[in-house]
Order: structure tokens, then C-alpha cells, then sequence
């Protein structure tokens, strides 16, 4: 008897000595009245990113191989953010025509989801109209901001089931935010009450005198702590730029290599390598990035895009484009436009940002319209919302140049360019030749004052 319990014993031990931990999470669910063939799945630092296949009853399973974290899905309409770690399995069900009140999260795991929606539709009650709340004045915002934060950490506070480090990290991450919503206000106050000249009074941001930008800890398990650090440090890069008449891309990275942190500092570095696109000194801040980043897979990642960009500085050819189909009949090809101007606008009918730069394009369009420049815009709908793109030209109205891409996104001219999101500008001269690869918006008054420099 003896002998076979020691048998026991020796197999347990080498049985758990010999288990594999689980690395990843089940993630199902079921969606009713779908009518999408996939669900899009990403993590937050965006480095896991798998589509899930639906079948024709709404059902879904998968595993997410990833560490513990927040995720998003997405079925081409409807979204949401949810919380899995490993051995996690939570299945995620909603009605797609009724989203919002039909969202559920169950199964092992659930319980941060859970808390995560609940927090969501508490924070939107409480704020209301975006609009309306940050055009309150800055004595009524900063109460109400404190009491959406108070009331938020008393949720996750008394919300049953959370992970202990989760909570620490969720009451300091809830802080921050109320910190980012303070160090924001005066930008969308003004944005919101058109008034460009207004400052919030010196005592406003007494709360972040003294913070502290160099905790590594806080800033790999807050996000609204990382979007403190960055708004800090691409402040004082704006101040420098301004100070010392630099380009604000070479300024940011000034401004970041005299960080303490060598984690911090490279986890902005990281944030801002398609920023090399924007610089209208390619090479120099290529030189930059390269003398001050630590991190190899960050300088392989920007040499191989500084390879890709490097002709599209000032004065070089602009990459073209053959016979995109042209709204008010026939073809139009890039080479058709020498002699003027180009003002390009590359962007679509879904994007909710390139709608909005319309009105201000529009009002560009009618100051110039005589003058020695064309007006382009470029859709890259997809192929099966043409009709969509032809009709948005007649509802809002839309002068210049119409012209549909030929491949959307993998639009050879869009590759070219390394355009990742839009809207985007671009503006050439007569011959042809980039001026500016990534051109101000019409919203921006600085567009008018590059159009007047060069006597447009």
C-alpha cells in the first residue's frame, strides 16, 4: 500500500512539473440578426489583431493568444472594448440591431468586461452632450469632472469580482484621466466655444504642479498616465519649435532624449516613427531618431520606413496616378493637372474626420477659385460604395476635382505616398514636383499662409 501511494505521489509531482501554463483565451459568443461574416479582434498596444469567423447563425468561437488585457471588437458597425488574461473564457452575445442594450458579457473572466460597460454607460450619463460639457465654464467643469471621478472609483470599488491589481491600477488610471480631462479643457473649451484667445485662469491646473512624468510603472498600466506624458512632452516640443523657428518633428525628439527614463523615452520614440513623414526634414530626423533610440526593433522599423519616404521631401517627383474615373465624366490622370497648384484630399465617405474638413475646404475652394491651383480630392471608398460617393458629391455640394481611386487603400499612388490614415493633404507645384507631403488642412491657418507664400 505503501508503495503504490509513493507510485501516486511521484506521478502527481511530475505531472505538474510537467504542465504547460495556458497562454491563451476562449472568446466566443453568438450575434443575433448578424449579417457579417467576421468579428475583428485587437489588443490596445494594437500588436495582436485576428479576425474571427462567423458562421450563418451567429455563432463565434476563437482563442486569443495575448497577455492579460483590454481588447476591442469589431463587426463593421458595432464596438466595444473587453478585459481577458489567460485561461479566460468569456463569450460575448448582442443583438446587432439593438447593440447598445443588448451587450452581454459572461463566462470566466467576465467580470472586468462587465465592469468595463458598466463604467462606459456611467460616464456617458454623467458627462451628456460632449459639447455641451466642455463648453461649461471652468469652475462648473472641474466640479463635475471630480464627481464623474469620484463616482467611477466608487464603482470599481464596490464592483464584485475584479482582480485586486486591476483595481489598483483601474482607481490610479481614473485619476489620470481626470488629470488628462483638466490639462485638455482649455483646448476644447475654446474648440467648442470658437474662441481662440481662451485661457484657463492660473490656479486650473494646480493639480498637476509638480507631477511626476518619469514612472515607468504608471505608465505601461495607465493609458490616460501615457497620454499625460505625451501631451506633456509634445508640449514643450511645440514651445521649442516655436522658441528656436525648428520643425516641430525635430523639436519632439529634442525634447524627448533628454527624458530619465530610457523605457519611457523609447516608448514615445516608438509612438512617433510615422511621425518622419510629417517632418519637412526627412533625413535629419531620421539621423535623430537613430542617434537617440535604444531600441533595435524600432530602428529597423524606421529605417525601413526612412527607405520608403525619403523621396517625398520638397522638390522631389510626386508619385502618379492613371486614369482614376473623374465624377464629372471621363478619366483623369495626375500629369493631367501640370501647370497649377494641386491640392490633394485624400479621404472617404466613412470618415468621419474628412467630412468634417469639408465646410472649411469648401470655403478654401471659393477664397482660390480663380487663382493658379486645382483642387483634388481623392476617394478610396470601397468599389461597392460608389454609388454612396457619388451621391455624398451632390448632397454637400462638392466643388474641384472628383476623382474615385482606383484600389482604395492598396491604391498604388496611396502606397506610395505611405498614407496610413486620412484625411490626408498633399500639395504639388506646377511641374509636378511635392511642395508638401503632408499639406496643412483647410481648417488650419496655416494652409492660407503657405498658399500666400508661394503666391498662389
Amino acid at each position: 500500500m505503501k508503495k503504490i501511494l509513493l507510485i501516486l505521489i511521484v506521478i502527481v509531482a511530475f505531472s505538474c512539473k510537467n504542465e504547460v501554463p495556458i497562454d491563451y483565451a476562449i472568446v466566443s459568443g453568438k450575434i443575433l440578426n448578424n449579417k457579417v461574416k467576421e468579428l475583428s479582434i485587437e489588443s490596445e498596444d494594437r500588436k495582436v489583431n485576428k479576425k474571427i469567423l462567423i458562421d450563418s447563425e451567429g455563432n463565434f468561437t476563437d482563442t486569443i493568444k495575448a497577455t492579460t488585457g483590454i481588447f476591442s471588437f469589431y463587426d463593421g458597425k458595432n464596438y466595444d472594448n473587453f478585459y481577458i488574461a489567460p485561461s479566460d473564457n468569456i463569450s460575448i452575445n448582442y443583438d446587432a440591431k439593438d447593440f447598445k442594450n443588448s451587450l452581454t458579457y459572461t463566462g470566466k473572466g467576465s467580470e472586468v468586461s462587465n465592469y468595463l460597460l458598466a463604467k462606459k454607460k456611467l460616464t456617458a450619463d454623467m458627462t451628456g452632450n460632449r459639447k455641451d460639457h466642455s463648453k461649461l465654464n471652468e469652475g462648473i467643469y472641474k466640479t463635475k469632472i471630480q464627481k464623474i471621478r469620484d463616482t467611477i472609483i466608487s464603482l470599481v470599488s464596490n464592483f464584485k469580482g475584479l482582480p485586486v491589481t486591476f483595481v489598483k491600477n483601474e482607481k490610479k488610471d481614473i485619476h489620470y484621466a481626470y488629470l488628462n480631462d483638466l490639462s485638455n479643457y482649455e483646448y476644447v473649451h475654446g474648440y467648442y466655444t470658437k474662441n481662440d484667445t481662451f485661457k484657463v485662469p492660473n490656479t486650473f491646473l494646480d493639480e498637476l504642479k509638480g507631477f511626476d512624468f518619469n514612472n515607468e510603472e504608471d505608465y505601461f498600466n495607465s493609458k490616460h498616465y501615457s497620454y499625460l506624458v505625451s501631451g506633456h512632452y509634445r508640449d514643450l516640443g511645440n514651445e521649442l519649435a516655436a522658441t528656436n523657428q525648428i520643425d516641430k518633428g525635430l523639436a519632439y525628439l529634442k525634447v524627448v532624449s533628454k527624458i530619465s527614463s530610457e523605457k519611457i523615452m523609447n516608448a514615445l520614440l516608438s509612438d512617433h516613427i510615422e511621425s518622419i513623414k510629417d517632418s519637412d526634414n526627412i533625413k535629419e530626423y531620421f539621423d535623430m531618431f537613430m542617434k537617440i533610440s535604444t531600441d533595435n526593433a524600432d530602428k529597423k522599423a524606421i529605417s525601413e520606413l526612412y527607405k520608403k519616404v525619403k523621396n517625398l521631401t520638397a522638390g522631389n517627383p510626386s508619385p502618379k496616378f492613371i486614369n482614376y474615373e473623374n465624377n464629372a465624366g471621363g478619366k483623369t490622370s495626375l500629369d493631367d493637372l501640370k501647370g497649377k497648384y494641386v491640392y490633394i484630399d485624400v479621404w472617404a465617405t466613412w470618415c468621419g474626420p474628412c467630412i468634417g474638413q469639408i465646410p472649411a475646404l469648401k470655403k478654401v475652394e471659393k477664397k482660390y477659385h480663380d487663382k493658379n491651383i486645382y483642387f483634388l480630392s481623392i476617394s478610396i471608398d470601397n468599389a461597392k460604395d460608389h454609388d454612396k460617393w457619388k451621391q455624398m458629391i451632390i448632397d454637400k455640394e462638392l466643388g474641384g476635382i472628383q476623382l474615385f481611386a482606383d484600389n482604395e487603400w492598396r491604391s498604388q499612388f496611396v502606397r506610395d505616398y505611405q498614407i496610413n490614415g486620412i484625411p490626408h493633404f498633399i500639395l504639388l507645384d506646377p511641374e509636378g514636383k511635392i511642395v508638401k507631403y503632408s499639406a496643412p488642412r483647410p481648417s488650419d491657418k496655416k494652409l492660407i499662409e503657405l498658399f500666400d507664400s508661394l503666391s498662389i
